[in-house]
């Protein structure tokens, strides 16, 4: 099937955390609400509510600047149970339309509807019907975006928040990216947005200009999906099966750490969260990730791989040393501390416990 047959919807949740918040506490409703750390906290906004997005508070912004921009504002810590309730039952509304749904995360998905006969096959009308359902059965309000590949659905999901619909047609799709500022690509960041613009690509008509060879120079792996897409082009499936990557957990803290023995103190317990979560999916990790963020925001990440998987018997504070024996801990004072798993497999019923510190156990150390 080729990707202009194709009938993709991107749905993406509006303010999700905040709108499940004003959802079940009607006193937060029409209000600046801001989910995330208190206001005095070091913590940051998770998402917050239209009324707050206002006033220029956005997430990932530290929570104290979205008390100082919107002091008003109602402060939340996150209910993620909540979320998670919500989320399994739109989950659920979208597999009654199509086996084809691929969740990116608790509030956004694709669905893959080319084979759906509702409403004469019409996405369009069909992404209408799942919309109002699940405002209807949720009380919360979705905005989905609809076209023949991925990219175009999701980039048409976020063009009417909220509360939208948005359609972009095969014949559109190569005007449409033409127009389309290089920042608002999927998977460029800002680092990629700020060296296509020192290259003279700031739209998609800019980037077309530029061949395969020279944006391979430059981007790498990325440079052929940047290059087709030029073209409105996108081949990636909906794929209901997408394996998790990675699992992690991290920690902005209160006070800043410094004393060597309580960093790896916390680290060990961030790693001992990460292997419960691990396990409780019946995963193993053989990747090791340790990152930190000091008090000036300069940040490290530290990796480690072996050849069997990990277990915390073996797992201690001269592992660590070892890990991060060229930074400096203990000398500079620490915001933020995380530790990842990956290269993640299916937990078969008995594997080897290993040694962590046999040199012959791991792969690489970075």
């Amino acid at each position: 099937m080729t990707a202009a047959l194709r009938k993709i919807i991107h749905i993406d949740m509006d303010a999700f955390f905040a709108a499940v918040e004003q959802r079940d506490n009607p006193s937060y409703r029409n209000k600046p609400l801001i989910v995330g750390g208190k206001p005095d906290s070091r913590g940051v906004v998770a998402t917050c509510s239209y009324q707050a997005r206002q006033y220029g508070v956005h997430s990932a912004m530290p929570s104290s600047r979205a008390y100082r921009l919107c002091p008003h504002a109602i402060f939340v810590k996150p209910n993620f149970a909540a979320y998670r309730e919500a989320s399994e039952h739109i989950q659920q509304i979208f597999h009654q339309y199509t086996d084809l749904v691929e969740p990116l995360s608790l509030d956004e998905a694709y669905l893959d509807v080319t084979e759906s006969q509702l409403f004469q096959g019409s996405a369009t009308r069909l992404a209408k019907t799942i919309k109002q359902q699940v405002f209807s059965e949720t009380g919360l309000v979705a905005s989905t975006g609809i076209s023949y590949n991925k990219f175009f659905a999701k980039i048409a999901s976020d063009k009417d928040k909220p509360d939208g619909l948005y359609l972009i047609t095969p014949e559109q799709g190569f005007d449409f990216v033409a127009q389309l500022p290089v920042g608002d690509f999927y998977g460029v960041g800002k680092a990629t947005e700020q060296k296509m613009h020192a290259l003279g690509i700031k739209t998609g008509a800019d980037l077309r200009l530029f061949s395969l060879p020279t944006l391979q120079q430059h981007f790498g792996k990325s440079a052929l999906f940047f290059y087709q897409i030029a073209q409105g082009i996108d081949d990636r499936a909906v794929n209901p099966y997408r394996t998790r990557k990675s699992i992690g957990t991290e920690t902005t803290y209160e006070k800043d750490l410094q004393e060597a023995t309580e960093i790896y103190q916390q680290l060990m317990q961030l790693f001992a969260k990460a292997l419960v979560k691990v396990q409780e999916k019946k995963l193993t990790a053989r990747t090791l990730t340790v990152k930190i963020k000091y008090h000036d925001f300069k940040q490290i990440t530290r990796s480690i791989s072996f050849k069997q998987p990990i277990k915390s018997s073996y797992f201690n504070e001269v592992l660590l040393r070892k890990l991060l024996k060229k930074d400096s801990i203990g000398k500079s004072k620490v915001r933020l501390l995380g530790v990842t798993l990956s290269a993640l497999d299916p937990q078969s019923l008995t594997y080897r416990q290993m040694d962590l510190f046999d040199n012959n156990t791991y792969s690489r150390c970075s």
